[in-house]
């Protein structure tokens, strides 16, 4: 086990297609401390998702390891991932991935659904949750009576309902106006003001100088700065 909340060593994730074999992380190492708001910036394809979903314990690398909290992720099986991620992680996706039968309230009480917590809080929780993104008012609604930045909340709602101390965030602005983005970014900025690690991936260089740390990829390498 190394230093920090989160530590990827020597990582590396290879695909093949067909023939071809293609690398999207090439021995990668790299720790995030607790309370770090940490922006992962790189083209399409330059294997930022790939490092959030190792983080995450959604993929797994084909060398070296992942690490969060002392607990080694790459080991582990599924049913113990699921377990350890509804405990520990929240991820917010760039698509949203909203139930559209379900209303908004509804869509942040299924992580405590899924995960058997707080059995007789559900409801209460999950209004808390969503009155802490700035829409109490729209609990009631369909996401598709929800605009765009207001699903994006939802699903920053649901994502912390669980109350995780990692908030992943895949890409969160990526279908947003640039408005609405800078907001959920400030959002996040907040969230991590009291407490939460957040590591975001984001190709928006204007967004990404809003973190405390920027760590470049390109090519599954990383390089750190912010100029």
């Amino acid at each position: 086990m190394q230093d920090g909340l989160i530590h990827l060593d020597n990582v590396t994730r290879l695909y093949t297609t067909g023939s071809r074999q293609l690398y999207a992380l090439r021995d990668v190492s790299l720790s995030i401390h607790a309370g770090d708001f940490v922006a992962i910036v790189g083209p399409s394809g330059s294997g930022k998702s790939t490092m959030l979903n190792l983080i995450g314990g959604i993929d797994k690398p084909d060398t070296g390891s992942v690490w969060v909290d002392g607990v080694r992720v790459d080991v582990m099986s599924e049913n113990a991932l699921a377990k350890w991620r509804g405990a520990n992680i929240g991820i917010v996706f760039q698509f949203f991935q909203l139930l559209p039968t379900l209303t908004a309230l509804e869509n942040v009480m299924l992580p405590m659904e899924l995960r058997n917590t707080y059995s007789d809080q559900r409801r209460p929780r999950a209004a808390m949750a969503l009155e802490r993104v700035g829409l109490a008012e729209r609990a009631t609604q369909l996401p598709s009576e929800l605009s765009g930045g207001e699903q994006q909340r939802v699903a920053i709602a649901r994502a912390l309902v669980n109350d995780p101390p990692i908030l992943l965030a895949d890409e969160p602005t990526g279908n947003l106006d640039t408005a609405t983005g800078e907001r959920v970014v400030e959002l996040l900025l907040e969230l991590n003001r009291t407490g939460k690690t957040i590591v975001l991936v984001t190709h928006e260089e204007m967004l990404a100088r809003k973190a405390s740390r920027i760590v470049r990829v390109r090519d599954g390498k990383i390089k750190e700065g912010n100029e």
